[in-house]
């Protein structure tokens, strides 16, 4: 099975080394679950193929049949379930394809909306509806959600809801040492699973992530360069177990600095 992984993924050499360590948080016969730093791909894409959680973790224990259950974007640390038996595979992908799981993120991003609604110069698009009136949080976002092979960012457009998240701001945290605004932490609770929804839900309100350098405008990455990590992290997962029927909760400790 090793080599079916070379076969279906090439084998990069100049791809950056990514400095970070990749905790295991649990592990039983049937997954894996480990602690995703900033800046390490879920899978092999594009330049990344040993700079990647899972590559990292074939290679650590010595198994070549890890399949990850889930994805998380490369520059957003937290939870990430890898499975070990290829006949629980189905089981746990189903879970999250079908949002099963409950997931919990945190991220730093303004107090105060810093420009005009809207992603990438486009209009906004869909609702927003504050559950406790006239405070502004939490809110619900709703919107259509749209990503076109391609290109970098995803964007909102007029449509059918797709992406629906709960945000909720809970605390001053002070200033961010690049533009100076002040930030808070948040608390995200996505109800469904868009590319890079929260990102595009949170710079929609005007309220763009700590480090995000793709929303609301894209900026030209150096992929050598760690300083900056996005301010988003998966921090909890919480599911029935499809195999066992346990109840299982898993809690990130990468940490949130502005």
């Amino acid at each position: 099975m090793a080599g079916e992984s070379s076969r279906h993924h090439r084998w990069v050499t100049d791809e950056p080394d990514v400095p970070f360590d990749l905790p295991v948080l649990y592990e039983d016969e049937n997954i894996v679950v480990v602690d995703k730093p900033h800046f390490l791909a879920t899978m092999p894409r594009g330049m990344w193929y040993r700079q990647t959680a899972l590559i990292r973790m074939r290679e650590r224990l010595g198994e070549p049949q890890l399949v990850p259950a889930h994805r998380l974007d490369r520059l957003t640390a937290g939870v990430l379930v890898l499975v070990r038996r290829p006949g629980a595979r189905g089981a746990y992908q189903m879970l999250f394809q079908e949002h099963y799981a409950t997931k919990t993120y945190e991220c730093l991003a303004p107090i105060a909306p810093v420009r005009p609604s809207g992603v990438g110069g486009r209009p906004f698009a869909g609702t927003v509806t504050p559950l406790e009136p006239p405070r502004p949080f939490p809110l619900v976002r709703r919107s259509h959600i749209v990503k076109h092979r391609g290109t970098l960012q995803a964007h909102e457009e007029p449509g059918d809801v797709n992406a629906e998240s709960l945000i909720e701001r809970d605390e001053l945290v002070g200033r961010d040492g690049m533009t100076g605004r002040l930030v808070g932490r948040y608390t995200l609770r996505p109800r469904t699973g868009k590319t890079h929804q929260l990102r595009v839900h949170m710079a929609s309100l005007g309220l763009p992530i700590v480090g995000d350098d793709l929303y609301p405008t894209v900026r030209r990455p150096d992929y050598a360069d760690f300083s900056r990590p996005l301010q988003l992290v998966a921090r909890r997962l919480e599911f029935a177990d499809p195999v066992t029927g346990e109840e299982r909760v898993f809690v990130s400790r990468v940490p949130l600095g502005a």
